[in-house]
């Protein structure tokens, strides 16, 4: 495995170390790209009331594949979850770059985000196995460190690419560049990840968990549809998905997450409402531009390309030693520069309010996810037994992704019931403005946020 001084970067991780790092690199940059292109798709399939459902498709079924990912690399090692993952994350782009309708584009999305969560969880099980205890905050920082250029570099290049030569591509182009990464990687992880010795069972799949978790993927998917559809039947739908979706929940999470009981349930809720309520009001951001605004999807795109960069230093910030002792008033501090951030979108919904406002405050807000998201993850393992580690950092990830899907379905409908799926690309066209839809997606997350900001306080036990 290599002699005590070698790094992450040394002839024994190497190959392994570019390989892993690329997946994510290539992940990190659709994740940016497809937010860009995402208005023109939608406009073209005649789907913006559907808008939201895009990006809250990827999220309902990457909470099975967290799971599913989490028991089969325990099984058999990370290998099968991680090229499978490749693969369902591939064939959805295709699927969704290819598509002529949005429902199409949709399942998609819903294919990819299987796929997406298939691999995020094996490559941390793959960093847990193949890198010893003392090289695991390099490769992690690396990780991290791979999202900073798609930020900066993937919203303008998908916004090109969707002038130039079309949205599509920003999909299908995608795929092609997955596979010499992966190919590089493979033998390393086979080699590396082997857990068990030859003839020896197998962990069975705990099946109680399984069906947790395919029932909150399908809940969270019943109450998407449900909001998007806004009719009278649609309740049938909803309440299907809430009876659903609240046992697993409950199954999945810690005891008092949703009352935020003091120390490790609500710092497992504090990840999903910082999470949920940013995500959800981002996703809108680059429509509201485009359609509001009249920018072109290249300009949208660079007014949210500094956050990479910003998140990364909030990331870095929280790390440093000296501000150990002031870690719950660092991420008090994240959370109300997410508020102020989603607050102050809403404002770039007046004409008199200069567009770069909404680049500035995206900044100040990337900073404090910065300092918000790693310092959960901090709090959670050292509120963590060891042998709890593992199921205890899949709650974060459940409640990260469940959030995403509850809030972007409030945020979509909010937008629909305002005719939010009437906006066209002229701004100043009396059908095409429609502020008030944006605004009732931006000053609810700006709220939950703030909830956000007081759960806070209840992250140290008494």
């Amino acid at each position: 495995m290599g002699g005590a001084d070698a790094g992450v970067m040394s002839r024994d991780y190497r190959a392994l170390s570019i390989g892993i790092v690329s997946v994510v690199l290539l992940i990190a940059f659709e994740a940016t790209a497809v937010g860009t292109a995402m208005p023109v798709a939608a406009r073209e399939l005649d789907g913006v009331s559907l808008y939201a459902f895009a990006f809250s498709g990827y999220f309902t079924t990457s909470l099975l594949g967290m799971v599913l990912a989490g028991q089969w690399s325990d099984r058999d090692g990370p290998l099968g979850s991680l090229t499978a993952g490749i693969a369902a994350f591939a064939t959805g782009l295709l699927l969704s770059g290819t598509a002529g309708a949005m429902w199409l584009f949709i399942v998609g999305r819903a294919v990819q985000g299987l796929g997406g969560g298939l691999v995020v969880v094996a490559l941390y099980v793959v960093v847990g196995r193949a890198y010893p205890e003392r090289l695991r905050p390099s490769i992690l920082a690396a990780f991290a460190a791979a999202w900073v250029v798609p930020s900066v570099v993937g919203p303008l290049a998908a916004g090109a690419v969707t002038e130039h030569l079309g949205w599509r591509w920003v999909f299908v182009g995608i795929p092609v560049l997955v596979v010499l990464p992966l190919a590089l990687a493979l033998p390393h992880i086979r080699r590396r990840t082997a857990t068990r010795e030859k003839g020896a069972a197998r962990a069975p799949f705990d099946r109680r968990r399984l069906r947790l978790a395919f029932g909150i993927s399908l809940g969270a998917g019943l109450l998407q549809y449900a909001a998007q559809d806004l009719a009278w039947l649609s309740l049938v739908p909803a309440a299907a998905g809430a009876a659903l979706l609240v046992p697993a929940a409950l199954g999945l999470l810690p005891r008092g997450t949703f009352r935020a009981a003091r120390g490790l349930p609500s710092v497992v809720l504090l990840r999903g409402i910082a999470a949920g309520s940013f995500v959800a009001a981002e996703s809108f951001v680059p429509l509201m531009l485009v359609t509001q605004r009249g920018l072109s999807p290249t300009l949208a795109g660079f007014s949210l390309a500094a956050g990479g960069g910003a998140w990364a230093l909030g990331s870095y910030v929280q790390s440093r030693p000296r501000v150990e002792p002031y870690r719950n008033r660092l991420v008090l501090l994240g959370m109300l520069l997410v508020a102020a951030a989603i607050a102050t979108a809403s404002s770039v919904l007046i004409d008199a309010v200069p567009v770069w406002t909404l680049a500035v405050a995206w900044g100040f807000g990337c900073f404090g996810m910065g300092l918000v998201i790693t310092s959960t993850t901090v709090l959670l393992l050292h509120l963590s037994a060891p042998e709890e580690a593992g199921a205890n950092s899949a709650a974060l990830q459940i409640s990260d992704g469940l959030s995403n899907v509850l809030l972007l379905a409030v945020g979509g409908a909010a937008f629909a019931a305002l005719g939010g799926g009437t906006v066209s690309h002229a701004a100043t066209a009396a059908d095409g403005s429609r502020p008030a839809a944006f605004a009732a997606v931006f000053l609810p997350m700006a709220a939950v946020a703030l909830v956000g900001a007081w759960v806070t306080t209840r992250l140290r036990t008494r």
